[in-house]
Parts: C-alpha cells; sequence; structure tokens
C-alpha cells in the first residue's frame, strides 16, 4: 500500500493539499523548488519534526485515521520541546468527513488564579513576566489531545503516546534543539526541574563547558515519561473496570486535570512563586466550537475565532476578493502596496477588536467579516501611498449594532503608549530575543488527511524551554504565555492599564491553523509558524496558489512580504508603523517603485532568524525594509 510521511522546515509552511487537480497545469511563474511536491493516496502526515512526522506515519501504519495520527504527531512534537511542550497549547481545526462540518479545538489555557492587575503592580512589573511561573497559562496541549482523540480518533491514549514514550526513554537530539538548550542554558538553569532534565553536563565550576547534550546524543526525560505512563494507566484501569474507549480517555483526562498530576503542578508553581491552583485546573475546558469562514471566489476557508489572529486572512480575503490580483503581476509593486494596505488594514482591527469570545464584551466577528464591510475598508486604500496612522473600522453598523468604544476608537493609536510599553525591566522580559526574532519566532505545525476524508491542522505552541512553570519530578512543566495583557486578549480599545485581563481569560494568541472547502470538500490544511507573521505569510500562500496557480511547494517556497505595522503580540507589543520587509526576489525596479515613490528611509539587512529557521529558499538572503510614510 503506497503511503509515505513528509516533513517541512519549521521556517516552512506546513501544507496538506488534498486536492492537487484544482491547481494542475503549468503554474504562472513555474519557479525551482528546493524540495519537490509529495503525493500520497491513502494519508498524509506532516510536521516540522522528522521524527514526529514519523510517528503519524507509525500510526497510520497501526490503522490510524488523522485525528489519532494528528494527536500522535503533536505528543511527539511536545516530547520534544523546543519552542512548543507538553505544558503549551493546541489550537486546531478537523474536518469531519462524516458530518462535512469542520470544528474548531481551543485547548488554550487561561490566566490563574490570582493573576490580576494588582498583583502584577504590585510586583513592580508593567507586564507579566514572559518566562517563568508567573508567565503560565493553564496547560492546554494535554486536554486539547485527548478530547481531539475520544472525540473524533479511533485509537486508545496508550496507542497514540506510545511514539512520544519510548522518545521520553530516550532518542538521539538533533542539533538544532541540543544548541537552542545551550543557548538558553543561563534561564533554564535557573529552575532545578528545567537544569536536570535539559542541562545534563552543566558544571557550576566551569562555565566554559557545554551544559545540554551533545547532537546526536541520547536525550532522556524519565520524569515526563513518568507522567506520560500515569496516564496511560488511568486509561487501562478505566478500560479493565468496563469504561468505554471515549470514557477511558476522559479517565486520563481527569487524572491530569484533578488528580495527583494536578496536585504536582500546582506544588510545582507555588514552589516557585507561581499563581496555579486545583481549581484554576479543575475549571478550565477544552472547547469544542465554531470556526469562523469566509468564501473567496468558490473557496470556504476556515479559520479559529477571535481568541487568535485567524480572522484577519478572512478579512483581509474579503478586503481582496473584488480586486482583480492576478493582472497586478505577482510581487509586483502595485501587488506589494495593495497586500501591505490590505494587511495594515486588518491587523488594525485585530489589535483592536479581538481577545476571548468567551470573556466579556463581545467580538463584534460578524461585523468585521462581513463583505460590505471589507468593502469599506478597501476604500480606504491609497493606490500612490502608504498610511502608517491606519486605524481600526467600525464593523458594529455591519451587524446591525452601534459601537460602545467609539471614544476609545477616536484615541486610538497604532504606537502603544509609551508609559505602558517601554522598558524590558518593566515587565521582566528575559531579553532573549529581539523584537524581530520575537515577531517571527514560533512552533511548528501539524497536517494529516486520511483516505476516508478526515483532514486535520494544528498549530501548537507554548511551555517550550525558557517558558512556563518548572515542576519537581515526575511531571511536565506548565503552559506558556503570560496572563493577558495589551496584544494579548484585552476587551476592544486600547491596551487597557497592563498586565489587563482577569484570571480565568484566554491571551490572545497568534497560532493559526487553517483548512479550505470547495464545493463542501477539503482542498487544502495549512499553517505555519512564526508569531505574527504567520497569517501574513499564510494568506501570501493562498494568494500563489489560487491566483497565481502555483503548485503546492512553490507556494511554500514563494518569497512573501512582511509588514511589521501591527502591534507585536510579543514582548513590549511595538509597533513599527511603515515597515515593509521585501526579499531579493522582488526586482530592483519593483523596489525602486515601492521605496522610492513611498519610503521615508530605506536599509537592507540580513533577516534575524533563529538559529533553526532556514531562509526562505536554501540560499544567502537579504531583505530591504522600507518605512512608508
Amino acid at each position: 500500500m503506497p503511503s509515505f510521511s513528509a516533513t517541512v522546515s519549521r521556517a516552512r509552511i506546513g501544507v496538506c493539499l488534498i486536492a492537487l487537480t484544482s491547481f494542475s497545469g503549468t503554474t504562472a511563474l513555474a519557479q525551482h523548488t528546493v524540495k519537490p511536491v509529495l503525493h500520497g493516496e491513502h494519508w498524509m502526515a506532516i510536521t516540522g519534526k522528522p521524527l514526529a512526522a514519523t510517528a503519524g506515519a507509525l500510526t497510520f501504519a497501526r490503522g490510524g485515521n488523522a485525528v489519532d495520527a494528528a494527536c500522535a504527531m503533536l505528543a511527539a512534537t511536545a516530547t520534544m520541546w523546543d519552542t512548543l511542550g507538553w505544558g503549551g497549547e493546541t489550537q486546531a481545526l478537523i474536518y469531519n468527513p462524516h458530518t462535512g462540518e469542520v470544528k474548531g479545538i481551543n485547548a488554550l489555557g487561561v490566566a490563574p488564579t490570582g493573576a490580576t492587575a494588582g498583583f502584577f503592580h504590585s510586583k513592580g512589573m508593567v507586564y507579566p513576566p514572559e518566562y517563568g511561573p508567573l508567565a503560565a497559562v493553564t496547560p492546554g496541549t494535554p486536554g486539547g489531545l485527548m478530547v481531539m482523540l475520544a472525540e473524533y480518533g479511533t485509537m486508545s491514549l496508550a496507542e497514540v503516546l506510545a511514539p512520544a514514550m519510548q522518545m521520553a526513554k530516550g532518542y538521539p537530539i538533533e542539533k538544532s534543539q541540543a544548541d537552542n538548550i545551550e543557548s538558553r542554558r543561563d534561564l533554564l538553569a535557573t529552575w532545578p526541574g528545567s537544569k536536570k532534565v535539559f542541562l545534563p553536563h552543566l558544571d557550576k565550576d566551569d562555565a566554559s563547558k557545554r551544559a545540554a547534550p551533545e547532537a546526536g546524543e541520547i536525550f532522556r526525560q524519565p520524569e515526563l515519561l513518568a507522567t506520560l505512563q500515569k496516564l496511560v494507566d488511568a486509561e487501562a484501569a478505566a478500560l479493565a473496570g468496563g469504561k468505554n474507549r471515549k470514557q477511558a480517555i476522559q479517565a486520563a483526562y481527569d487524572r491530569f486535570y484533578r488528580g495527583d498530576i494536578a496536585q504536582q503542578i500546582v506544588a510545582g508553581s507555588k514552589e516557585f512563586g507561581g499563581l496555579m491552583t486545583m481549581e484554576d485546573l479543575d475549571r478550565w475546558q477544552v472547547h469544542i466550537e465554531e470556526p469562523v469562514s469566509t468564501n473567496y471566489k468558490g473557496i470556504e476557508v476556515y479559520k479559529l475565532t477571535t481568541w487568535v489572529q485567524g480572522p484577519v486572512m478572512l478579512q483581509a480575503l474579503n478586503m481582496l476578493e473584488k480586486l482583480d490580483i492576478k493582472s497586478m503581476g505577482y510581487n509586483s509593486a502595485r501587488y506589494i502596496h495593495t497586500l501591505y494596505q490590505v494587511m495594515n488594514l486588518a491587523f488594525a482591527d485585530r489589535d483592536f477588536y479581538y481577545g476571548d469570545p468567551y470573556v466579556p464584551p463581545v467580538e463584534p466577528v460578524a461585523g468585521l467579516l462581513s463583505k460590505k464591510y471589507a468593502d469599506q475598508r478597501r476604500a480606504l486604500i491609497n493606490p500612490e501611498r502608504n498610511d502608517p496612522n491606519i486605524k481600526p473600522g467600525d464593523p458594529y453598523p455591519f451587524q446591525n449594532g452601534k459601537n460602545p468604544y467609539l471614544d476609545l476608537l477616536k484615541q486610538w493609536t497604532p504606537i502603544p503608549p509609551k508609559a505602558i510599553a517601554e522598558g524590558a525591566e518593566g515587565f521582566q522580559q528575559s531579553s532573549l530575543m529581539s523584537a524581530d526574532e520575537a515577531f517571527l519566532a514560533g512552533t511548528t505545525s501539524i497536517q494529516a488527511a486520511d483516505a476516508e476524508g478526515w483532514v486535520v491542522s494544528v498549530t501548537p505552541s507554548g511551555g517550550g524551554r525558557g517558558g512556563g512553570v518548572p515542576l519537581p519530578p515526575p511531571g511536565p512543566r506548565g503552559g506558556g504565555r503570560g496572563p493577558p495583557g495589551p496584544g494579548g486578549a484585552p476587551p476592544p480599545g486600547p491596551p487597557p492599564p497592563p498586565p489587563g485581563g482577569p484570571p480565568g481569560q484566554r491571551p490572545r494568541a497568534t497560532l493559526t491553523p487553517s483548512l479550505a472547502l470547495k464545493d463542501g470538500k477539503p482542498l487544502m490544511a495549512f499553517s505555519v509558524q512564526g508569531g505574527d507573521s504567520q497569517d501574513q505569510n499564510l494568506l501570501q500562500f493562498f494568494l500563489d496558489m489560487v491566483e497565481f496557480k502555483m503548485n503546492v511547494q512553490q507556494a511554500a517556497e514563494a518569497h512573501n512580504i512582511l509588514s511589521y505595522q501591527m502591534q507585536s503580540s510579543f514582548g513590549a507589543h511595538t509597533a513599527e508603523p511603515g515597515r515593509l520587509q521585501l526579499t531579493p526576489r522582488v526586482s530592483e525596479w519593483d523596489r525602486v517603485e515601492l521605496l522610492g515613490r513611498r519610503a521615508a528611509r530605506v536599509r537592507s539587512r540580513r533577516p534575524h532568524l533563529q538559529p533553526d529557521h532556514s531562509d526562505l529558499a536554501g540560499s544567502e538572503e537579504w531583505d530591504a525594509v522600507g518605512w512608508c510614510q
């Protein structure tokens, strides 16, 4: 039976193309690609970690469906740490072939009890810290995995966790991850649990010696293995007691969030000054929810709603739909300018309106995704000049409502108030990444599909090295991403007095899986790492395929532009209105037109990327950056 697993670089878009025939034929650019297009008949397993993709392949080989495989890949990527871990969060979209519906999985943690503005102000913090116990929200990935598996999978938790548990026993660690750990050694050494696991060669008397594992060294995580074994044991006991598969997985869920594992999480949090309580873990829940969508020229595109940034892509597509994108020419000055304006308009709405839909006030989603609202926003585009002062719009009239935040809307500025945003020390930032690195920092993507018709897109994150709650063994570390704050999940309006939202609220995340259907059938599943650049890259990937007829690999490797005009979702939530990042494949003529006619200042530089980020085409890359006024 022909089958395969596929992996993509973490700097690339992870995509599962379900119906290649819709985009067959000669592409507009016919560009050379570094990697070939991969084809499969029976199943597809894609993630940014080769060993994790292998876990998906093994799951398919053992008879699992796409949800089973996605869960196995999620468990494996979390076990490999890097920029995500077991204490992080999981966001997913699932197409069910039996109902024809797309469902969203919301497994993002919430701020714990005690994470109030007053608490952080009493600590002298302007924002919650980005790392450590006070940064942790309730861990979401274990719950998200178990709920997805119970509701839509076919296998037992023990079967799905088997590859991850084998890895926890020990696997040859990849060079990029080993070096990442070494680069964060000072922060990791702060926490006893992290130091024990990640820095096995730490010599307190000789700081020049490498503390992290060497590339290829067997990396062992016995504490994590013990925790996963507890979940498997809880499932086995429930099955032995006559429970069915779904009930047995629920027993494992209860042990993690209400049993002895939860007690260890709370104890570890408190030991190091964290705020997590048993009540926080017990009250938290995974939501199976309706995604939002828009139709772009006959293709239905699905995203998660405003607790992530996903709707910005839908807003952008609505603005672009009535424009003749193809006639502008791929990466022409006109096309780049139009795309830049559209993205900036959509992100301005994100920065003002998006937040946790389960906590008042209610986000005006219907208005934001209205085609008539898109018409109004599109009319603001000046084809000759960039607008560095683009403001959020007023979507309320387009859902038959009245905007209660008009006064705040008038006061809004793309630059966060200086008194709130300035100073790394003001919000205890670890300063491990530059602003550019934070803007692009990310996780991985997981895509899976099978012959039955199940399709899954996942963008997990959080709880990786350097973040979360360090716990005494046995047990994984707790969640990443701090309590809601400006750029996290504020109510509509400008950033509230930091750190922002109340306990029990989700921070607005950047993580944004995507599914597209045509004629009611799955067309593609796609997602990418990269912080605030995610939906910018996904938008261009989609347009490359739909408008410029690229194949999936050409679109994945295409040279995209990036806007930095929005407020960063990380750190001090800084914004750089007018900043546009280009790549060498944009012609000199178009650069001159873009930067000469519309820019006040131009510079070229090498992108600030994490060590394991490859460049866009596998060669030396430089970008041109213009500040357009």
